[in-house]
């Protein structure tokens, strides 16, 4: 890394994480579809050893930018207002990656196809009670969101104990709708392959749950970080940007909640009611 005096900017040196990252993914999610369609023998342990080295190099990749960021100081406003707008993009990028998956299902459910039978859900499908454990995780992900808010104001007023009995608070809270989840799974009477509900449904809570992970890691760095004493009142953004994709899982389970639960069921009552 080098700055320079003309400029509030920095170049930061080569760095091989981006292409370590960019090959993990591609191999990960590879052999991932392959044990999903043929389950080869050795697909699955190739597929635990890539995702291993995939968490590495993120990881190793996010320690770089906490080093320039806290320990070089390289991150100044400028630079943190280029990481905030890309935050922002990221973000939206999400919520069009999300929305793909929604269109699909509305695409479906309101005009089933012959396929399917013309009835949605098809015919076969057991759906989930809404009012069961994706109720209770909606109660549980809501405190989540409303913990690492409070955590957040008490940042700026530097009380950094209430910031980090609160960013516990959230991580538990995290940790328990996860193991939910993968509770629900294992109770579910369907799977992924049976016909485009299966696979819509697993789909869209498989890769909310990804992104529930994933924000687990981000508020587990910004725990870290806080005890460290990297955060001050002024200077925080890495963990602004985790509670900007806290608030996002929130609000993508909310919908997910409205839709592919409780309005999903609906209809099978509206249809057996006709």
């Amino acid at each position: 890394m080098m700055t320079t005096s003309r400029t509030p900017f920095h170049l930061v040196k080569p760095s091989l994480w981006p292409f370590a990252a960019s090959t993990f993914v591609l191999t990960t999610l590879l052999f991932l579809v392959i044990q999903m369609h043929y389950d080869y023998s050795n697909t699955s342990n190739i597929f635990l050893i890539s995702t291993f080295f995939l968490i590495w190099t993120l990881g190793s990749w996010w320690f770089d930018i906490c080093v320039e960021s806290y320990r070089a100081g390289h991150h100044t406003k400028k630079v943190r207002a280029g990481i905030r707008m890309a935050m922002v993009l990221f973000i939206a990028s999400e919520v069009l990656f999300f929305f793909s998956f929604f269109w699909a299902f509305f695409h479906s459910s309101l005009a089933p196809v012959y396929n399917i039978g013309g009835v949605w859900p098809p015919k076969g499908i057991d759906l989930i009670s809404p009012w069961g454990i994706p109720l209770l995780n909606t109660f549980i992900l809501l405190s989540s969101g409303a913990t690492v808010t409070r955590a957040h104001h008490a940042i700026l007023k530097n009380q950094n104990r209430t910031v980090i009995y609160n960013l516990d608070l959230t991580l538990i809270l995290a940790i328990l709708f996860t193991k939910l989840q993968l509770m629900e799974y294992s109770e579910s009477s369907f799977l992924i392959s049976d016909s485009v509900y299966g696979s819509l449904f697993y789909l869209m809570t498989g890769f909310h749950g990804a992104h529930v992970f994933i924000g687990t890691l981000f508020l587990f760095v910004c725990l870290v970080r806080m005890e460290t004493g990297h955060f001050s009142r002024n200077y925080h953004f890495g963990f602004e940007a985790a509670i900007w994709y806290w608030h996002f899982v929130d609000v993508v389970w909310i919908l997910l909640f409205i839709c592919l639960y409780w309005w999903g069921g609906a209809l099978t009552v509206i249809k057996i009611s006709i």
